[in-house]
């Protein structure tokens, strides 16, 4: 398994918000939202959408799609609401020495 990727500065991500990051060719939507880290694969597993366009409720937390409105889970990737029914990708994130670092996980 690859080791963790330097992805941004922990000062540029608001909390909340979002960043879109290219780790190892994949895109990935790297979230800062109530005080917590979360790195999905960057697409609505209903249509493709992007989900680093979406909005954030931090509250749940969540992510949705822009397109449709599909919601994700920050946490897991699982999807929430209709029209998506399958998951995202959930990555491993972590903040060290103020870098925000990412390593990919399984298809």
């Amino acid at each position: 398994m690859p080791g963790f990727i330097d992805v941004a500065a922990e000062s540029e991500i608001p909390d909340p918000g979002s960043l879109l990051a290219e780790v190892d060719d994949r895109l990935v939507v790297v979230v800062h939202a109530a005080d917590h880290w979360y790195a999905l694969d960057d697409v609505c597993t209903h249509d493709g959408g992007p989900l680093s366009d979406g909005a954030i409720d931090p509250s749940k937390p969540s992510i949705a799609c822009p397109r449709h409105g599909a919601e994700f889970d920050l946490r897991n990737g699982a999807a929430l609401t209709m029209p998506a029914t399958k998951p995202t990708i959930a990555h491993e994130i972590k903040v060290e020495g103020g870098r925000v670092l990412v390593r990919l996980c399984g298809d």
